[in-house]
């Protein structure tokens, strides 16, 4: 990767992913893109232009203009808000997804987009899932993310475009606010926790799910898309993961920096059931071994530094001991 250019820039990945790519291959090299421009850093530390994926016109005149040499394609409605409008999670999150390959496929990009556990389902072996197994997904989403990783493989073997991904689990990270996704209750509960010491969850007692700390989530895909191409089986999309918890598990290592922080629930009948379709744990044993993934955060490391990071955001006095 030289010159890069990011949909879905100002999104949950994207408004981390450009500030390290920019500290890494140089603010005027990667190319923020979004549906719409404001005024956080991400959209005004280097180059940025209004970009709806849906315009397949407008995309390949961006990257043509900027004469990129990467797509990293992060647009996407997400979990819980593509259940709640269907049709238009498809067109954007399917129609985005081609004009993003065919951009790459015409001007020969190198090209990434991130895949989720969504893409399981119910019957989907829900511990220790493989990297290769059933995918018979029940939500709009993880429908989308089968055919996607699908598209993926199929523009690689079909156009030689080289096409790379993650099967991602829930994301968590203290610079995006949480956005409609069933995991992002795993973000909400620490700003919830630092704020007011407690927190309703909509997920039920004893529901595991995987997850991972942002800063995990950006080092592997830049890992995965500099890796050795001759090295990739799998490429769309490598099972990745760090940890797998429910609501009583995270509330526990909350309680390790918050000792007073309070649960309860309401479960919200949509989420919890896209919720239970999906693995509780993902094998990484693949991407492991075809390019070298790792994690750095655990639970509890993850707790103790979003905790410090939310109260230095949010302003808020540091507890004396």
């Amino acid at each position: 990767m030289k010159r890069i250019l990011v949909t879905g820039a100002l999104g949950q990945i994207g408004s981390e992913l450009i500030l390290k790519l920019r500290n890494i291959y140089g603010a005027h090299n990667v190319i923020a893109t979004d549906i719409r421009q404001n005024d956080s850093e991400a959209a005004q530390s280097g180059p940025f232009e209004v970009l709806d994926v849906t315009d397949f016109k407008q995309m390949m005149k961006i990257a043509t203009k900027y004469q990129v040499d990467t797509i990293v394609h992060l647009a996407a409605i997400l979990s819980a808000s593509a259940e709640a409008m269907p049709v238009f999670a498809w067109n954007l999150n399917m129609g985005g997804l081609l004009n993003a390959l065919e951009t790459a496929r015409e001007l020969k990009l190198q090209f990434f987009t991130p895949s989720s556990i969504g893409a399981f389902g119910p019957s989907t072996p829900k511990d220790n899932t493989p990297q290769d197994t059933i995918m018979r997904p029940t939500t709009m989403y993880g429908v989308n993310k089968v055919a996607g990783e699908l598209l993926a493989d199929y523009y690689f073997y079909k156009y030689g475009v080289d096409t790379r991904g993650l099967r991602f689990p829930g994301l968590i990270s203290h610079v995006t606010e949480p956005g409609g996704g069933t995991t992002d209750y795993a973000v909400d509960i620490y700003y919830k926790a630092v704020q007011e010491k407690k927190y309703t969850s909509y997920i039920a007692k004893g529901t595991f799910m995987d997850m991972m700390y942002m800063p995990d989530a950006l080092n592997a895909i830049i890992d995965l898309m500099e890796a050795d191409s001759s090295r990739l089986v799998h490429r769309n999309s490598f099972n990745v993961t760090a940890m797998s918890f429910d609501p009583e598990g995270i509330a526990a290592s909350i309680r390790m920096q918050i000792p007073d922080f309070k649960l309860d629930y309401d479960v919200d009948p949509c989420r919890q059931q896209i919720a239970e379709s999906w693995p509780n744990s993902l094998d990484a044993s693949a991407a492991m071994q075809e390019w070298g993934f790792h994690y750095e955060f655990d639970l509890d490391k993850m707790t103790e530094d979003m905790i410090s990071k939310l109260r230095q955001k949010l302003n808020l006095e540091i507890p004396k001991p």
